[in-house]
């Protein structure tokens, strides 16, 4: 089992900036990939940034060129940097830790952007 604990959501100005935090705990040897999904009211959960353990990243095209993931391995914490936030980038962000055989989910950490 992994146990993912999200933190760093809350309501921002359009432009501004936020920093989300997930840490890791339990079976994390057994994770090889972490990211961020969001999901807004009345729509489907989608992939804002993935990870791997080597550091390799993707990003949805959405927030390329504005959001940054990282992780820091000692830490068993992956992070989401959000920058130049846009109103359409308010969600409730999920971290998710995929192992080879199943994922977890963290129970969410709201992020709202006034205009």
């Amino acid at each position: 089992q992994v146990q993912l604990v999200e933190s760093g959501g809350g309501l921002v100005q359009a432009g501004g900036s936020l920093r989300l935090s997930c840490a890791a705990s339990g079976s994390i040897r057994s994770i090889n990939i972490m990211g961020w999904y969001r999901q807004a009211p009345g729509k489907q959960r989608e992939l804002v940034a993935t990870i791997t353990s080597g550091g390799s990243t993707n990003y949805a095209d959405s927030v390329k060129g504005r959001f940054t993931i990282s992780r820091d391995n000692a830490k068993n914490t992956v992070y989401l940097q959000m920058s130049s936030l846009k109103p359409e980038d308010t969600s409730v962000y999920y971290c998710r830790a995929q192992g080879p055989l199943i994922g977890y989910w963290g129970q969410g950490t709201q992020v709202t952007v006034s205009s």
